[in-house]
């Protein structure tokens, strides 16, 4: 892991702080890129969304896909996680913790947003830091190459429905025209750019690419430090007028990731799945794709919403959050090759 991957956490506090302050001192400029929209999409985020994003889909071989015999029962174990329980489990723990435990403390206008926020985190498998966590669990490499290249075209196809039914079911109400271009722009699009662009280096070898994912690494993660300082600009008043709120917030998104990847690390054992392949299998399990959430809440929602606050929420504790499931993971590799032991004698 690199230096700003494994200080993530601090820059994000640090783009709060900047964030804030900019929107207090210059609140004019803000509002006017905020105002820079195309059909509903904010152009300064849309682009550094796809600076972003574009970079992260390079990595991913999807003729990888030929791996997933070789890797069934994980890779089945990760999809029920990912598609069958995730969203779900965090669709109720929203309405646990924000309309019932937390709803008097939090602004009764954004509730419904909030809950939103956190259905957009949690519909989004992770796709590009899953090879960190993957790596630091010495994890099957093929196995976590051909999971989220499997995600990745689940997610082109079952993100939009996903979404618009947990919103649904929550009373939510959401332009299925604005959801379908947030597909079309944050999904379809890069992918298509960076399979392409992915192509291309690969004519002159896997040094080409290679070289060309180390030059546009920093350009990604600062794209991501922007974004977030633009978001905190917006939200500035509703953190300063309840600073709360954001520690609200964590608890639903940090339950779901230990009952996921809980969940996930389990089931794998349970079916007698080798602890290389069910690490990976319980980090993308509970993990979140949380730059494509953030531009969904931003273009459904709004800069100024209570989704865009709950997703940035999901980046802030992504890191710590991980690298703790990480080291469970590590410290249990004896306790899940003795039961696997078991359940096949």
């Amino acid at each position: 892991m690199g230096f700003f991957e494994r200080w993530l956490t601090l820059w994000v506090f640090l783009c709060i702080a900047v964030g804030i302050a900019l929107g207090q001192w210059l609140p004019g400029m803000f509002h006017v890129l905020g105002a820079w929209e195309v059909a509903k999409v904010n152009l300064p985020v849309g682009i550094l969304i796809w600076v972003m994003i574009i970079p992260m889909l390079m990595k991913i071989d999807f003729g990888a896909l030929h791996e997933v015999r070789a890797h069934a029962r994980g890779i089945g174990v990760t999809l029920f996680v990912n598609w069958a329980v995730k969203p779900f489990s965090m669709a109720l723990l929203g309405w646990i913790f924000v309309r019932q435990v937390f709803a008097p403390y939090l602004p009764a206008d954004q509730l419904d947003s909030y809950v939103a926020g956190l259905i957009l985190l949690a519909a989004a498998p992770c796709t590009a830091m899953v090879f960190v966590w993957s790596h630091l669990t010495k994890g099957d490499p093929l196995f976590t190459l051909s999971q989220v290249a499997l995600n990745d075209v689940i997610m082109i196809f079952a993100f939009a429905p996903l979404v618009a039914l947990l919103l649904g079911l929550s009373a939510i109400t959401v332009p299925w025209d604005t959801l379908f271009l947030s597909v079309v722009m944050y999904i379809v699009i890069p992918v298509l750019i960076a399979q392409l662009w992915r192509r291309s280096l690969l004519v002159q070898g896997q040094g080409n690419l290679d070289s060309t994912l180390k030059r546009l690494h920093p350009w990604g993660l600062s794209a991501l430090l922007a974004t977030l300082v633009l978001l905190f600009a917006f939200q500035g008043e509703a953190i300063i007028g309840q600073p709360l709120v954001i520690l609200m917030l964590a608890v639903p998104i940090l339950i779901q990731v230990f009952f996921n990847s809980g969940l996930a690390y389990l089931l794998n054992r349970r079916l007698g799945v080798a602890h290389s392949v069910a690490g990976p299998s319980a980090l993308i399990g509970a993990s979140n794709f949380f730059e494509l959430a953030v531009a969904a809440a931003i273009s459904l929602f709004g800069f100024e919403s209570g989704a865009a606050l709950a997703t940035v929420v999901g980046v802030l504790i992504e890191v710590p959050v991980m690298l703790a499931v990480v080291k469970v993971v590590n410290r249990s590799k004896g306790w899940y090759e003795a039961g696997m032991e078991q359940n096949h004698v």
